[in-house]
């Protein structure tokens, strides 16, 4: 198996005096989905966020493509491959559909600008209904779809989603993840930070479940998702 692209190597972060993550480890192959599940305020976010460098490890390494990027800038982390779209969606209300997409531009320049956003209106058709709207007068699913699609204009090598599900309609979780499950055979490489456990493990070529900030279990999607300890405290006992 080649080296990971992303391997996390004993991280502990730290809010203040309180610690958020503990000794985690993990890693992402190349083409893979994983996902990370566990309950709110494990500290699901905290590592996603900390991978950017916001915050900082205190301790550990964070290795992306062979690099050290534990100590690098936010910037440097975007412009070599890794975009997010973080929790809360987090979109510019006062832009339009075209304008939010084109600052998702801004780590590779504009060079296939028109190009890859005639690839987010095929890939999210509601996206392109609304190109000239301003982004504060969407859906809750509409602005996620446009969060995920300006992450995606910056051609990633790893995408990091923070709870895309999150306050949706299941009928809109549905298209979501119909929409990641064709970026995922794309040859995507997908890092998925869910509450939404069902949904995520059906995605995920493998999965990590946190506790209290750390690493409690790991295995494939099929395998947490017949895991009896995971389904009795993700899955409502089925």
């Amino acid at each position: 198996m080649s080296n990971p692209i992303l391997e996390l190597k004993e991280i502990d972060v730290f809010y203040g005096p309180i610690q958020a993550l503990k000794k985690v480890s993990m890693h992402i192959n190349e083409g893979e989905t994983v996902s990370l599940i566990g309950s709110n305020g494990a500290g699901k976010s905290t590592l996603l966020m900390s991978i950017f460098g916001q915050p900082r490890a205190a301790a550990g390494q964070i290795i992306y493509q062979g690099t050290d990027i534990t100590r690098k800038s936010s910037h440097y982390i975007a412009s070599n491959g890794i975009a997010q779209s973080p929790e809360g969606r987090r979109v510019f209300p006062d832009m339009s559909v075209e304008e939010n997409l084109m600052m998702g531009t801004i780590p590779i320049g504009d060079k296939f600008a028109g190009e890859d956003m005639q690839r987010m209106f095929d890939l999210f058709p509601r996206l392109k209904e609304r190109r000239n709207q301003r982004a504060m007068t969407m859906s809750g699913g509409e602005q996620q779809m446009l969060a995920i699609a300006r992450a995606l204009m910056s051609r990633p090598k790893l995408l990091l989603l923070d709870e895309p599900s999150l306050g949706l309609a299941p009928i809109v979780v549905k298209q979501i993840f119909s929409t990641l499950r064709e970026l995922a055979k794309s040859g995507m490489t997908i890092f998925l930070v869910e509450q939404n456990a069902n949904h995520a493990l059906k995605l995920s070529d493998r999965a990590y479940v946190m506790v209290n900030g750390e690493i409690r279990l790991t295995g494939t999607g099929q395998e947490l998702l017949s895991n009896d300890e995971v389904r009795n405290a993700y899955l409502g006992g089925h």
